[in-house]
């Protein structure tokens, strides 16, 4: 069991490292030759200039003013300077949101802890019901245990106590999370409202388009919109199945890095061709001239790439049923994506399109029928990795237990019994193995999210998020609870009855507190001061910045400014949220190390907000709804807990008093569903509407058909730097999108086509026989 001795040897070794993360941070950021690595938004934004560029030969790389060492400690008052509207304009909305998830935890979080350190603490500490169950049930525990409700006698009226708290917390929270929601809902309307324009606001994405023998997709998307939007349609583009061509240019883009890079070389050094192995990753084969060889390759894939990209412009099959469809005014395309567009609610699907940079162009080709299989075996697999992964979480549980280690390997017991190593098996190295696991599980549930189909970053993003805190609750949580409670009370199962093993697990839950604090130190502070550090990308940037860059752009390229990654940094903040409501009212001691985490990590993020990250897209913060009902089902689950507690603590009668809690946070939202989701989900045509008369009246002359004609081509089409064709995006339109029709019927089209205008022109309706 972790004492008070084991928990302050952890945080002393994790505050220690997360010292030397932010010291050697304040120190590095100092440098100029690392000016790239700790600012380059501001170098993307072309609002800093290298400092290395002048003065003398040393400064270039080293910092010589001592004066900025007094002062290395300012980049905290410096993140946290910048209003938030100022901040919106500089880095977007989703980063001012995701910013407020860390302040709402603090926000719920300060006043429970003052709450709970008055009123529970003392509560739980003056009992000795704990001394007694070691005495005649061999229950394990720590002065640590004694802070908890476990400490609480069997049927006492303290247990009252809990209960009001768990009232007021419940309280707290539901009316801190209104206030936010409406906060963040406001910001996103406003947002909206005085947003520049964006190709998204006007366009449409529709699937499922129907098959017709006498009409091309395009022709169809064209007719079917002219009918049903003839006031509103301007323009439209197809999806083209690109993929194969767009993975030729990616791997023409690499090897074309490797042949600057070998050329590079041997510039360097005249006398010796560079030379590489043709096998797999370069370890195994035959060795060849590397520089002949990248030259020879390159040759091949522009060979490929030009007839791929002649066959796609070419091949009917390689136009998908969807297509990207513009309006001339915002109202138009709000009507559009959020309305039925047939009586058969499969055909002609419309959504509101990503914006361009945000779409994920792989999955656009993905056949819309597909999709229901592909998130089926999805979930199952999801399923299987979760319930195989509580293997190495429960051999993670058996680490924090000294007695099952030495039951295993008797032999290092002398070494294991030291103090000092005793503290750190218990205190640190759970937390730590716990995370190496961890490290791959982002990839592998992003991989997943990419097969099931999802069409934007950000919607991949959400779902891996959903995942992964999923997974985080199953297996960091429950089966640690779990696991662990097995290991530590292994003795006191093995000698009760099976009627009394429930009473010991709800007196060893609470207990499991210790664990997390770990792993929340490990985490939540050491690996949130290492996120500052940016180790990895500073290596890596110096690493090109030796061997392969030559001109300033290749130095811009060699950045990493990276992102938020809502899609691993969102569920373990939801983490915390779930582990701080859970032990609030069960073990209060919990709560004070959530807090270091959420005020450190909003200081920390605030500065790679304002510095370093470069969002990949703008959702407007879409994600919210999710962060809200993330908290809420933490909410839920931590009452479900304490009326379990109170069940197995002869406390029963306080159930009807507990049960009406979930009820009520149930309603509550219920309430912030109706009142506040829509703002997330829909745009209303009142907002639309005055964007739209704004926008006419300040740009009567507005060209907005070339503005948005070619804002949806594939990326692939646009920046392929083999493009032998001067105006490559209307030779697309030409040779893919203008299909000579076969239809004979036009009339249900009332204007003329671009395609067909002189039979669609002339055809008069026939009247109603």
């Amino acid at each position: 069991m972790a004492t008070f001795g084991d928990i302050g040897l952890a945080a002393g070794v994790n505050i220690l490292s997360a010292l030397v993360f932010l010291i050697a941070f304040a120190i590095l950021r100092l440098q100029p030759f690392n000016d790239r690595v700790y600012f380059p938004k501001w170098y993307l934004k072309g609002l800093r200039s290298n400092p290395a560029q002048s003065g003398v030969f040393v400064s270039k790389f080293v910092n010589l003013d001592w004066r900025a060492y007094i002062r290395f400690l300012n980049w905290v008052p410096d993140a946290l300077k910048m209003p938030e509207p100022e901040l919106i304009d500089h880095a977007g909305l989703d980063s001012a949101v995701y910013l407020r998830i860390y302040l709402l935890g603090l926000k719920i979080f300060v006043p429970m802890t003052l709450l709970a350190w008055a009123i529970l603490v003392p509560v739980n500490w003056t009992n000795n019901t704990l001394a007694i169950s070691q005495a005649t049930d061999n229950v394990q525990y720590s002065d640590i245990d004694k802070l908890s409700i476990s400490n609480i006698p069997h049927g006492s009226q303290r247990f009252w106590t809990h209960i009001v708290m768990a009232y007021a917390f419940t309280f707290w929270t539901c009316y801190t999370l209104l206030k936010e929601y409406e906060t963040v809902a406001e910001m996103r309307l406003n947002f909206l409202a005085s947003a520049k324009r964006r190709p998204d606001q006007f366009t449409v994405l529709v699937r499922n388009v129907p098959p017709d023998q006498d009409e091309s997709v395009t022709e169809c998307v064209e007719h079917f919109f002219l009918v049903n939007h003839p006031e509103h349609y301007l323009t439209h583009q197809v999806v083209i199945n690109a993929n194969k061509l767009a993975k030729l240019v990616k791997e023409k883009k690499s090897k074309q890095n490797w042949l600057d890079y070998y050329q590079l070389k041997y510039s360097r050094n005249p006398s010796q061709r560079p030379t590489k192995k043709t096998g797999f990753l370069g370890l195994c084969g035959d060795k060849v001239d590397a520089i002949n060889y990248q030259t020879t390759e390159i040759e091949r894939l522009s060979k490929e790439i030009a007839e791929e990209r002649e066959r796609v412009k070419t091949d009917p099959n390689c136009i998908m049923p969807a297509a990207f469809v513009s309006f001339k005014t915002r109202w138009g395309a709000a009507v559009c994506a959020q309305t039925q567009q047939t009586r058969n609610p499969t055909l002609w699907l419309t959504e509101w399109a990503s914006e361009p940079r945000d779409v994920y162009w792989d999955n656009l080709a993905i056949p819309y029928v597909s999709l229901t299989i592909r998130r089926l075996i999805i979930a199952v697999a999801f399923f299987f990795l979760t319930f195989f992964f509580m293997i190495p979480v429960t051999i993670v549980q058996s680490l924090a237990n000294i007695e099952g280690i030495e039951r295993r390997v008797p032999f290092l017991k002398p070494v294991i019994e030291t103090p000092f190593i005793k503290s750190l098996i218990q205190g640190v190295l759970p937390g730590i193995a716990l995370k190496i696991f961890l490290i791959v599980l982002p990839t592998i549930l992003m991989i997943m999210s990419k097969f099931e189909g999802f069409l934007s970053i950000s919607a991949l993003e959400r779902r891996s998020a959903l995942r992964y805190y999923t997974f985080n609750f199953v297996n960091v949580f429950l089966v640690s609870v779990i696991a662990g409670t097995a290991f530590e009370q292994l003795d006191s199962f093995l000698h009760q009855s099976a009627n009394d093993i429930g009473p010991t697990i709800g007196v060893a839950i609470p207990m499991k507190a210790t664990f997390f604090i770990t792993y929340i130190m490990v985490d939540g502070w050491a690996g949130v001061a290492g996120e500052i550090l940016r180790l990895k990308p500073l290596i890596i940037f110096h690493l090109k910045n030796f061997f392969l860059v030559k001109t300033e752009k290749d130095r811009e390229a060699a950045m990493d400014p990276g992102s938020i990654g809502f899609d691993t940094g969102e569920p373990q903040i939801q983490l915390y949220f779930l582990l701080g409501l859970v032990y609030a009212v069960v073990t209060p001691v919990f709560l004070p190390f959530i807090l270091v985490f959420f005020a450190l990590a909003y200081v920390v993020f605030r500065h790679q907000i304002i510095n370093v990250y470069n969002q990949e897209y703008e959702s407007a913060g879409a994600f919210w709804p999710d962060v809200h009902g993330r908290i809420i089902f933490a909410l839920v689950f931590s009452q479900f807990v304490l009326m379990g507690l109170m069940s197995t603590k002869g406390a029963a009668a306080s159930t009807p008093f507990l049960i009406a809690l979930p009820v009520l946070t149930f309603f509550f939202h219920r309430f912030c569903k109706g009142r506040y989701e829509p703002a997330f989900v829909k745009y209303p045509l009142q907002e639309a509407m005055i964007k739209d008369t704004l926008e006419r009246a300040r740009e009567p002359g507005l060209n907005l058909k070339g503005y948005l004609q070619y804002a949806y081509v594939h990326p692939v089409f646009k920046n392929d730097e083999d493009d032998e064709d001067d105006d490559l995006h209307g030779k697309i339109d030409e040779s893919i999108t203008i299909i000579p029709t076969k239809r004979q019927s036009r009339r249900n089209t009332p204007v003329p086509s671009k395609i067909s205008s002189e039979s669609s022109a002339d055809v008069v309706p026939e009247k109603d026989s």
